[in-house]
């Protein structure tokens, strides 16, 4: 795929589209996961462990985790993204 770049979310290979943001990753890895994130109860992380946005582009390469939310509530958990 020409147009296309592999990224890895949780340890799985995934062909995300050139230009595609870290939510796009997740959610072509697993839709459930990223429904999570988007309520708030999971976070995603880059390869140090450290909270991303989800709107973060990438590059081909990238290595995305995701996490559980151990904040207070779904309001500080958007504020963290």
């Amino acid at each position: 795929m020409s147009g296309a770049m592999r990224v890895f979310v949780n340890a799985a290979g995934v062909d995300v589209p050139r230009g595609a943001t870290a939510a796009d990753a997740v959610r072509a890895w697993q839709a459930a996961e990223a429904d999570a994130v988007s309520a708030g109860t999971r976070l995603i992380t880059d390869s140090r462990g450290l909270p991303i946005d989800g709107g973060t582009p990438l590059q081909a390469g990238a290595i995305l985790r995701t996490i559980s939310n151990r904040g207070a509530d779904a309001g500080d958990a958007e504020s963290a993204l």
